[in-house]
């Protein structure tokens, strides 16, 4: 069996006014991630760690901030046909591991939605999906809540 591991990161700006999504849910809150798309770091996060580990470059790469028909997309779609990219290149997914960093508002309570939502979106088990939080101690533009930081490790498998 062959696996690999893929690593993203993401940043996006947050904004008084915005719909916030975050793991494929609309989280309420004040303020909302700025993006081409719905800005959804998380899922950001998972595509670029996920199309790293497939060697298949990054999610600009594949769904550039230049093109008008990813204007406002649902970042659920375009998780979907990052999967379907990896699955055609002969991988599974073995497990994903995630952190979001953000002050507010608490991410722990929507957890549970996130994996649920992002687990159908994959098709995968929710027991392979693992976020967590943190904020970052008040520091730096996410603890000042001017941005959305999110990191995940992915391990993808081939038989």
């Amino acid at each position: 069996m062959k696996i690999r591991v893929g690593f993203g990161y993401d940043v996006h700006r947050l904004e008084e006014g915005k719909e916030f999504w975050l793991g494929g849910i609309l989280v309420p809150h004040t303020h909302g991630a700025v993006g081409h798309s719905d800005a959804d770091v998380l899922i950001h996060v998972i595509c670029d760690a996920l199309l790293g580990a497939a060697n298949l470059r990054d999610i600009g790469f594949h769904f550039s901030d230049k093109d008008p028909k990813y204007k406002g997309i649902d970042s659920k779609i375009l998780l979907s046909d990052v999967v379907k990219l990896v699955h055609d290149k002969g991988f599974s997914i073995g497990n994903i591991d995630s952190t979001i960093c953000l002050e507010r508002p608490k991410v722990n309570p929507h957890i549970p939605t996130m994996k649920t939502c992002l687990a159908e979106v994959m098709g995968i088990d929710e027991e392979d999906i693992s976020i967590k939080a943190t904020t970052t101690e008040r520091l730096g533009f996410v603890g000042k809540e001017e941005g959305v930081a999110a990191y995940a490790t992915v391990l993808i498998q081939k038989a």
